[in-house]
């Protein structure tokens, strides 16, 4: 059968719990960049009022923040219905890595459109520097501002807890291989940091009669913007390259192959994630000299049936029979060759 027929329609994968905790997670992913987006819709509009009115470049900064997470948000979403879209001809393998591609899109945009353009803000406000007008406007929009992103931000952590398990939240993050669980964290974290800095800003803006503070932190709220955008396009760009399964998944393929008699040696497993939900995996397995071809066959196919029972999310597997011995040459080629 070919490739893109099962993974467009793996019937194995409908049946099992693993699938669910896996549409499950997708779901919570949906629910919390729905809950940002709708937050920072709001406050983004909120902000732009304030800036305009009273003239605050460290509060246009943060609309301009806000205005850049509200069009990720959409992008993500849009990155997750493209990832989701089935297998074909022209693409055997899916569409997952869509994902990966649009959340370093994401990034780039708060690298460019945020950290870019407030630092900009920044250096014209302290070039010419002008004081606020009834900034008592931005302390209240400031202190709405917290409680939606608080509120978003305390979703994003919530769901964020559920994923990461016993890992430490840095561990989580780097071995993470799904964007949108961590990018709406790291985005409304930023979001807070940029809110405390306007605040103190225009406070002391206004207590010191020295305008030219508030382009100072409009400076600090793109140096919070530029360096999440520059830890996310990180770990994007390794996602997009290709990151392999966890340690806990590969060994679970070599024992299923371990476990089925006239499979003498597993030599290897290659996994490379297409998705968070999309695996791919290759082995290199020693079958018994006795066995012959159509029994070799029907060994595969117990094979991959049990790996796709066990673990869902493997939605590709390529086999290769080869000996202990040739295996070991072929490592030696490759490493002269290399």
């Amino acid at each position: 059968m070919a490739i893109w027929q099962r993974l467009s329609n793996p019937p194995i994968l409908a049946q099992r719990v693993g699938t669910g905790a896996v549409i499950a997670a997708r779901s919570s992913s949906k629910r919390v960049i729905y809950a940002a987006l709708a937050g920072n819709f709001m406050v983004a509009l909120t902000k732009f009022g304030a800036a305009w009115w009273t003239g605050s470049s460290a509060m246009l900064s943060e609309a301009i923040h806000s205005l850049v997470d509200t069009s990720n948000q959409v992008l993500l979403l849009y990155g997750i219905h493209r990832a989701a879209i089935p297998a074909d001809a022209e693409h055997p393998l899916g569409h997952g890595r869509e994902l990966y591609f649009w959340s370093f899109i994401v990034a780039l945009l708060m690298f460019m459109l945020g950290a870019c353009i407030t630092f900009y803000e920044g250096i014209s406000h302290i070039a010419n520097p002008h004081a606020m007008v009834d900034a008592h406007i931005n302390y209240i929009v400031l202190g709405c501002s917290v409680l939606f992103e608080g509120a978003t931000w305390a979703i994003a952590l919530k769901e964020f807890r559920k994923t990461k398990g016993g890992a430490g939240y840095v561990e989580a993050f780097v071995r993470s291989k799904d964007p949108p669980s961590y990018m709406v964290l790291f985005e409304d974290t930023a979001a807070l940091l940029g809110l405390f800095i306007a605040f103190a800003g225009t406070l002391s803006a206004q207590l010191l009669a020295m305008p030219v503070l508030d382009g100072v932190a409009a400076i600090g709220i793109s140096l919070v913007l530029g360096t999440t955008a520059i830890l996310l396009a990180r770990e994007s760009k390794d996602l997009l390259i290709g990151e392999p399964a966890s340690p806990r998944v590969c060994q679970a393929i070599v024992e299923i192959a371990k476990a089925i008699s006239g499979i003498e040696r597993a030599n290897v497993v290659f996994t490379v994630h297409l998705s968070p939900d999309q695996i791919v995996a290759a082995l290199s397995l020693e079958f018994a000299d006795s066995l012959t071809t159509p029994e070799i066959e029907e060994k595969v196919l117990t094979l991959e049936r049990t790996i796709h029972e066990e673990l869902p999310a493997v939605v590709a597997i390529f086999i290769k029979p080869q000996t202990a011995g040739t295996f070991q040459s072929r490592r030696r080629l490759l490493g002269r060759v290399s």
